[in-house]
C-alpha cells in the first residue's frame, strides 16, 4: 500500500515510473523487430553511437534541454545507421563486424568528447556523464512528456507501416518482389529503433540501453508466435519492468533506477525462459514427461492386447511379470497399469494379473492399428 501511495502521490517516484514505463513500451515494441531480424546487437551499437550526438548537440547549442539532446542523439544514431548500411553494401565486411566497428568508433569518439568537456572550467557541462549509465531520478515531467511525444510518433509510424515492416522482418525478398522499397523501409525501421533508444538514454544510459531493446522482445517471444501479440507483450513487459524498477529503487538509498529496471526485465526474461507456455524450459520438460508417460501407457496397453490375442478372449488376464519382460527397456509398468486402471482401460483381476476392459480393447485396437 505504501508503494502504491508513493507511486500515485510522490512526485519524483511517479515521474521516474512514468518515464521508465514510456521507455519500456516504446523500446519493447520496436525492439521486437530487431530481435525477429536477428539484429539484437543493433540496439547496442546505436545506443553507443548516440553518445557523441548528445555531446555535440550540447557543444553547439549550450543547452541541456531534453529535446535538443534527443535530437542530437537521433542524428548521430541515424548517421551510424547510414554508415552501417554503407559498409555492408559497399564492402565485404559482414553486418556483425560492421556493428562492432560502428559501436567502438562512435563510442570512443563520444568518450573523447566527454573527457574534453569535463576539463572545461565552466560548470555548464555538469550532468552529461549521466548519459553513460543513466540517472532516472533526474527526470522531470517535461522530460517524460518529451519522451512520450517522440515515442508516440515512432509508434504511430510503426502502426502505419505495419504490413511493410512485417514483410521486412520475415521475407525481405518477397517484399522486394512485390515492389516495396525494402532498403528504404530498412532505413526507416532502424531510424525508429534509434528513436526508441535515444529517448531512454537519460534514464538507463548508453551502456544498459541495449537490454531495454532486446530483453522485452526476447521474453515476449517465448509466449507467442504472432507478431501483434509479441509486440503487445514486449511493450507490457517493458512497462512492468520500468514501473517495478522505479518502485524497487525507491526502497533503498543508493539504488540507481536504470540498473534496477534492467534487472527487473532480466527477471521477466528468466521467468519466460523457464515457464512460458510456448517455449519455456520447464513447460517443455513437463510436456516431454507427459508424452513419455503416454507412450509407456500405450506400449503396455498394446502388449497386453498382443498377449490376449493369442487366446480366444481379448480380455484374458496376464501377469505383470510378462508385461515387464516385454517392456524391460522402458520400465514403469506398474505406474502405467495404475494410470490405465484409473482411466478404465485395464483392471486387475487377481493380484498381479491384469486384463483389458471393453474400453481398453477398443483403445488397444486403435493403437495397434496405427503402428
Amino acid at each position: 500500500m505504501d508503494l502504491l501511495n508513493q507511486l500515485l502521490f510522490d512526485y519524483t517516484i511517479r515521474t521516474v515510473a512514468m518515464g521508465a514505463a514510456v521507455l519500456g513500451i516504446v523500446s519493447g515494441a520496436l525492439g521486437t523487430f530487431a530481435v525477429l531480424r536477428r539484429q539484437s546487437l543493433l540496439g547496442d551499437a546505436m545506443s553507443h553511437a548516440a553518445l557523441p550526438g548528445v555531446l555535440i548537440a550540447f557543444m553547439l547549442t549550450g543547452s541541456k534541454a531534453p529535446l535538443v539532446l534527443i535530437l542530437g542523439a537521433a542524428i548521430a544514431g541515424v548517421l551510424g545507421t547510414i554508415f552501417l548500411l554503407s559498409i555492408v553494401r559497399l564492402t565485404r565486411i559482414k553486418e556483425d563486424s560492421a556493428l562492432g566497428i560502428i559501436l567502438s568508433v562512435f563510442f570512443g569518439f563520444g568518450l573523447m568528447l566527454l573527457t574534453f568537456l569535463q576539463k572545461n572550467p565552466t560548470a555548464s557541462q555538469a550532468g552529461l556523464n549521466t548519459f553513460l549509465f543513466g540517472q532516472a531520478a533526474t527526470l522531470l515531467e517535461r522530460d517524460v512528456m518529451t519522451m512520450a511525444a517522440v515515442g508516440g510518433v515512432a509508434l504511430v509510424i510503426t502502426a502505419v507501416f505495419w504490413k511493410e515492416f512485417k514483410l521486412l522482418s520475415f521475407d525481405r525478398d518477397f517484399g522486394a518482389s512485390l515492389g516495396y522499397p525494402m532498403q528504404r523501409l530498412d532505413m526507416l525501421l532502424t531510424t525508429l529503433l534509434v528513436i526508441a533508444i535515444v529517448i531512454g538514454l537519460q534514464a538507463v544510459g548508453v551502456v544498459l540501453m541495449s537490454a531495454m531493446v532486446v530483453a522485452p522482445a526476447a521474453a515476449a517471444r517465448q509466449w507467442t508466435d504472432r507478431l501483434s501479440i509479441m509486440v503487445l507483450l514486449a511493450s507490457m513487459f517493458g512497462a512492468i519492468a520500468g514501473v517495478s524498477g522505479a518502485l524497487i529503487s525507491s526502497l533503498g538509498s543508493g539504488l540507481s533506477t536504470g540498473p534496477v529496471v534492467v534487472l527487473s526485465i532480466s527477471s521477466i526474461v528468466v521467468f519466460s525462459l523457464l515457464f512460458a507456455s510456448k517455449r519455456g524450459l520447464v513447460w517443455n520438460w513437463l510436456k516431454r514427461q507427459r508424452n513419455r508417460r503416454n507412450l509407456r501407457m500405450d506400449a503396455v496397453l498394446a502388449d497386453l492386447f498382443k498377449l490376449a490375442a493369442h487366446h480366444n478372449n481379448l480380455q484374458h488376464p496376464h501377469s505383470i511379470e510378462a508385461l515387464r519382460a516385454m517392456n524391460f527397456q522402458r520400465g514403469g509398468v506398474q505406474n502405467s497399469l495404475n494410470a490405465l486402471s484409473q482411466r478404465g482401460l485395464v483392471q486387475e483381476t487377481t493380484p498381479g494379473e491384469w486384463a483389458l476392459t471393453n474400453q481398453g480393447v477398443i483403445k488397444a485396437k486403435d493403437i495397434v492399428g496405427n503402428r
